[in-house]
């Protein structure tokens, strides 16, 4: 998994880096939150003419216009290539809102798959699904196999993405439930801040569109793509897949929910961990908060070991020593920052520090034969690493260095 694809997959932060796009969205601020609030109570009107009336291209037409009012404006392409037999769209998953926006072109049901149900399932336009098996893939294939049903609408995504880079991968299981599905292109723009945030709920995301200017939904209608004879699930869903992302122009990625999940949750405990004026970011959990403080130890007495070797030690031993000895002992080698040098050890210490002090004596480069020769090999590399580090603090803060030490 390629940690760099997840990042420009999803938008992290809601506000534009850009300096000028910022400043412009300061000026626009103000007009934002008295937009928001009038398209709010616009919204509540929405809501209850889609109630009121029944299920018709007039009500389709009437909630979109009202829609545009509230800056959720949709375009479609080819709209000639939707085919009426169909019982089931398939379409790249961007904001919460991607199943309202589909609803407004043509009839379609939308499970709500996570098996909420009640007042804000129904009012979300989500159909509830009712098995008491809990087999959902059964009772959707029942759904699609009933004459008269309407078109089931699926984001085999499971999940959003920003739609600028690629798209996660394809679940199979919404492509076992027919032999032919229609896909459906959508692309969203939106000016000044980003689309959606991982963590955000759709009330939230509700705000943030009303209160931006406007939201473009471009809707593009792909012909009907039948699977093929000894075709699997899976390589069903992969072929649509690229189709959907050659019609974007954006890339198929293996990249699935889970995995979004969990970047999102090391994102969450990334913690900057600052030696000498440098950032060095850790992903750390509850546990490794003492992890990262002994790392910052052992970063003092080695200073030019790199912070992510250290820590990678410290979760093997948990000790502060044992680490600078396997360090010192360069058991694997070790790579040094800003040094082109693999090893590490007291004689190469010696020739960092300045100014007049007594040289150091080199250790052995191998274990002795006997223990006892070993543990005093190990004591003299230690004893002269803890005497080089003591000597560069005093140097560092200009203290004078006390007779004896």
């Amino acid at each position: 998994m390629e940690t760099r694809g997840i990042e420009d997959m999803f938008d992290f932060r809601r506000f534009p880096k850009d300096a000028v796009v910022l400043l412009l969205l300061l000026i626009y601020f103000p007009v934002g939150i008295c937009l928001m609030f009038i398209r709010i109570f616009i919204g509540v009107h929405v809501f209850l003419v889609s109630c009121a009336l029944p299920e018709s291209f007039v009500r389709r037409f009437v909630v979109r216009v009202m829609c545009s009012v509230l800056g959720m404006h949709v375009r479609q392409k080819n709209p000639r290539s939707r085919d009426k037999n169909t019982k089931l769209y398939i379409c790249n998953h961007v904001t919460e809102f991607d199943h309202n926006i589909i609803n407004l072109l043509t009839p379609c049901n939308t499970p709500q798959l996570d098996g909420s149900t009640g007042f804000v399932c129904w009012a979300r336009g989500f159909m509830e699904i009712h098995s008491a098996s809990g087999a959902i893939g059964e009772s959707l294939q029942s759904y699609c196999s009933t004459e008269g049903t309407t078109p089931l609408l699926l984001f085999p995504e499971e999940d959003t993405t920003n739609g600028r880079a690629g798209l996660l991968k394809f679940s199979s299981w919404p492509f076992s439930l027919t032999e032919s599905i229609q896909p459906v292109a959508l692309r969203v723009t939106r000016p000044l801040i980003s689309l959606s945030t991982p963590e955000s709920s759709w009330l939230t995301e509700l705000l943030w569109t009303f209160f931006v200017p406007c939201t473009v939904y471009h809707v593009s209608w792909l012909p009907t793509v039948s699977r093929q004879d000894g075709e699997s699930t899976q390589e069903f869903a992969n072929k649509v897949q690229e189709l959907l992302a050659g019609e974007l122009g954006l890339v198929s990625t293996k990249i699935t929910k889970a995995d979004k999940a969990e970047h999102i949750k090391r994102k969450r405990h990334i913690v900057p961990v600052h030696v000498e004026g440098l950032a060095y970011w850790s992903c750390l959990g509850t546990d490794d908060h003492r992890i990262a403080k002994m790392a910052q130890q052992v970063k003092d007495v080695l200073p030019h070991v790199p912070l992510n070797v250290i820590t990678k030690d410290l979760a093997k031993t948990n000790c502060v020593d044992t680490t600078i000895t396997n360090l010192l002992e360069n058991k694997e080698e070790t790579p040094m920052e800003g040094m082109g040098m693999s090893a590490f050890g007291p004689s190469t210490i010696s020739s960092y520090s300045s100014g007049p002090a007594p040289t150091l004596k080199p250790a052995v480069k191998t274990f002795g034969k006997s223990p006892a020769d070993r543990h005093l090999s190990l004591q003299e590399r230690k004893e002269a690493l803890y005497n080089f580090a003591r000597r560069r603090y005093i140097e560092k803060h200009g203290l004078e260095q006390e007779e004896g030490h």
